[in-house]
């Protein structure tokens, strides 16, 4: 008996075996579609910027000491002269009282060697070197005052105490920021833009910009456009200016553009997601489409402008075509497809 279950078995996996072989056909892949619609591009379209200041000023002592104290906190109003950190001076005034005593000497020794040379009796190479140590006495005395004055810290420029990044009691360095000054009074916002909308943008072009953390809505002014590239994004950094009298809008807050020329721009042409678009090795686009034998073919196409996550085309595909939007990468031309 087992002896015939065992040969039924072995002839019915032949019978299998067979049948696959003699069909042939590859069994369809499965993509996910898109039907192909016409909308606005760039109706509605925003963008995320970042508030910067409009100028920053880091502010340092030029030698190395122990700070004493820092007059101002984070987010102060300061003026220009006010005093914002002391360093402890008790060496750059022993330096002082030292060429003070110096100066005194050279003096007195300039005016007793004087006498002598307005009689004759001192020698010309004597009186030169006599005039040479006041002048190096009256040198010093200099420094000695400057390294007294750098021991206090004034600002250069009136703005808002951006960030206190030393406090009493640490040691300062040369050039290190004790404190870093904005300028507020206007400030700028920057805006990645997609190469491909770059050129939609001028310096003079209109734009909204909304800032959710202070329930504000000002015009956009002028704007500066970057020159170089993310090598990442292929985007392009702009920086539009705004006015900011009552000095709400702060750094690092986060706002709404809007471009109203861009808003303003109606087009009937085909939009499809960003990831939709595959490049030959040519460097032509093309895309997936879906004949309806349910066949996939690769369909050459030329883009517009970026929407978000979707990208108008100008030629190539016309709305109501389905085109592959997932699954792509196992596609080969004329493959059946299932979606």
């Amino acid at each position: 008996m087992k002896k015939v279950i065992l040969g039924l078995l072995a002839m019915g996996i032949a019978c299998s075996c067979s049948e696959k072989k003699s069909d042939g056909q590859k069994a369809p892949t499965r993509v996910r579609t898109e039907v192909v619609a016409s909308g606005s591009a760039g109706a509605g379209q925003s963008y995320v910027g970042i508030v910067e200041e409009n100028e920053g000023t880091a502010v340092s002592f030029t030698g190395m000491g122990v700070v004493k104290r820092v007059l101002v906190s984070e987010g102060q109003a300061v003026s220009r002269g006010q005093l914002l950190a002391e360093m402890d001076d008790t060496q750059a005034r022993s330096l002082l009282s030292a060429a003070e005593a110096s100066m005194m000497q050279a003096d007195d020794a300039l005016k007793r060697y004087g006498m002598l040379h307005e009689n004759g009796s001192l020698p010309e190479v004597q009186w030169v070197e006599i005039q040479s140590k006041v002048a190096q006495a009256k040198s010093q005395l200099e420094v000695a005052k400057k390294n007294l004055a750098d021991c206090r810290l004034t600002a250069p420029v009136s703005g808002i105490i951006g960030k206190k990044q030393i406090g009493a009691g640490e040691t300062a360095l040369p050039s290190q920021a004790v404190v870093t000054i904005l300028d507020i009074s206007r400030v700028k916002v920057k805006v990645s833009i997609p190469e491909a909308e770059m050129n939609g943008i001028s310096g003079n072009t209109p734009s909204t910009i909304a800032v959710e953390a202070v329930g504000k809505q000002v015009p956009g002014g002028h704007i500066e456009k970057g020159v170089v590239a993310d090598a990442m994004t292929h985007t392009y950094d702009i920086r539009i200016n705004v006015q900011n009298s009552d000095r709400k809008l702060l750094p690092g807050m986060v706002a709404s553009v809007q471009f109203v020329a861009v808003l303003q721009q109606q087009t009937e042409q085909a939009s499809i997601p960003v990831t939709a678009v595959q490049k030959k090795a040519d460097g032509s686009l093309f895309v997936w489409t879906v004949a309806k034998d349910s066949t996939a073919h690769r369909t050459t196409v030329t883009i517009g402008e970026t929407m978000g996550n979707r990208i108008a085309v100008s030629s190539g595909i016309v709305t109501g075509e389905r085109i592959v939007t997932e699954g792509y990468q196992k596609l080969s031309e004329g493959t059946k497809v299932i979606f």
